[in-house]
């Protein structure tokens, strides 16, 4: 199966798959291959780079770190599981490394990415590295954060909700932050963190290096820019709103009280790690039993977990101790695991740039995965909004969805679909891209 094809399966009737003719790109020219040599690294982290097997950058980072280490202002975008942590990491070790002032925060919007993001920074620093960090997030303990921060720490990675907390406590200080990284920002605001943002640039100083990347490019991120950037260099990757290349995506008409039928025999049909996101916490819980119940292993993450259960939840599964994770949208970003093959969307998103983050947890630095979403009656007209925000300029369809009525006939319109080109990224060499 080409893996820029979209299909449609129709349920309970025999399944039906329709693909689309495979779009492809233009045959470039083969340019000669980059290596991290050619960005003048300092040795040590170098050496860092050699031991996390990362030998040639991927397109983000080669395009992102010549210019952070010019000293520009970035405004970046790119497909989830490009390389984009490895894009602004790198260049806030090498300025730490090689001046021994000034100070850099990072500003993500889930705990499950800021502990990502300070792992990478902790092996790009190295084991006896003299450059302290510290990580600011909800649900870790606070005399923890308190140490750390007496530390002095020159590179600082968390929310901004704790970040915020620290600040109004006179415990963060950030007189010296030359170097402010706000990542995922269009989920950042998506979660009502705008404020908080505004409020915590305030402390930070006018005169500084700004990076801000963004997996979708809405107006409110542009507005943000104006704000906060000075003559960023625009660097896009693939384009906003596009779907990783080796995701092979399938959606089914089903009503909602067939979900878990459908559920089942598309986890029998399937081998491989699973993610599948619901739309509540309740959901979430509901479904990781009544799996469990059925003899599949399965596990739920959500809000309302500490943070100490997030992190046994999320290693279980990065262990492969469970096949199954049911998850609201709190891992539709920030959840980097390779080795998830299957992302099923049991309910769709309330937003339609959610569906681009969920099933970007799957084929992740160049690997393949799939992607299946179930579409009942009372969804159709997310699922049309998903179709628009892809194919902005794809013709609208009249008479919206071919519907099914829960196991009786179906009443039949002519099924929507779309496609889309070639676009994404690519790994590090076989590792997973950071």
């Amino acid at each position: 199966m080409n893996h820029n094809e979209t299909n449609i399966i129709e349920t309970p009737t025999p399944i039906k798959i329709e693909a689309l003719p495979e779009v492809k790109a233009d045959a470039a020219p083969a340019k000669p291959t980059v290596t991290f040599e050619a960005f003048n690294l300092p040795p040590a982290l170098m050496t860092a780079l050699k031991k996390m097997n990362f030998t040639s950058p991927t397109p983000i980072q080669e395009q992102a770190i010549p210019v952070a280490m010019e000293g520009r202002d970035v405004l970046g975008t790119a497909q989830t599981g490009t390389g984009k942590t490895g894009a602004f990491a790198i260049p806030i070790v090498a300025k730490m490394i090689s001046s021994p002032r000034g100070s850099a925060i990072v500003m993500l919007p889930t705990r499950e990415l800021a502990v990502q993001v300070i792992d990478v920074v902790h092996q790009l620093l190295g084991a006896n590295s003299p450059i302290k960090t510290a990580l600011l997030i909800g649900g870790e303990s606070m005399p923890k954060q308190f140490s750390q921060l007496r530390a002095r720490p020159r590179i600082i990675v968390g929310t901004p909700g704790r970040i915020t907390d620290h600040l109004d406590r006179g415990t963060l200080l950030l007189h010296d932050a030359s170097l402010l990284v706000l990542d995922e920002t269009d989920r950042m605001l998506d979660m009502g963190f705008g404020v908080q943002i505004d409020r915590i640039l305030k402390f930070v100083p006018p005169v500084r290096q700004t990076l801000m990347f963004s997996a979708t490019l809405p107006p409110q991120i542009l507005k943000m820019s104006e704000r906060y950037l000075k003559n960023p260099q625009r660097i896009a990757m693939g384009g906003a709103n596009v779907v990783a290349k080796r995701v092979t995506q399938e959606h089914v008409h089903v009503s909602g009280e067939a979900k878990l039928n459908e559920l089942l025999k598309q986890l029998d049909a399937r081998q491989g790690s699973v993610i599948v996101f619901v739309k509540t916490k309740f959901g979430a819980e509901k479904l990781a039993r009544k799996l469990s119940n059925l003899k599949h292993s399965a596990d739920a993450i959500h809000g309302d977990l500490q943070q100490r259960q997030r992190d046994r939840v999320i290693q279980a599964f990065r262990d492969k101790r469970h096949r199954i994770l049911v998850a609201t949208d709190i891992a539709a970003r920030g959840l980097d695991i390779p080795h998830i093959e299957h992302v099923i969307n049991y309910d769709l998103p309330q937003a339609p740039e959610d569906y681009i983050h969920r099933i970007g947890r799957t084929a992740r630095a160049g690997a393949e995965g799939s992607a299946i979403s179930f579409i009942s009656g009372e969804e159709a007209i997310k699922w049309r909004a998903i179709q628009r925000m892809l194919n902005p300029d794809a013709p609208r369809e009249k008479g919206g969805e071919r519907e099914h009525n829960g196991g009786g006939a179906n009443k039949r319109k002519r099924p929507f679909r779309f496609s889309r080109g070639r676009q994404g990224g690519q790994g590090q060499g076989g590792k997973r891209a950071a």
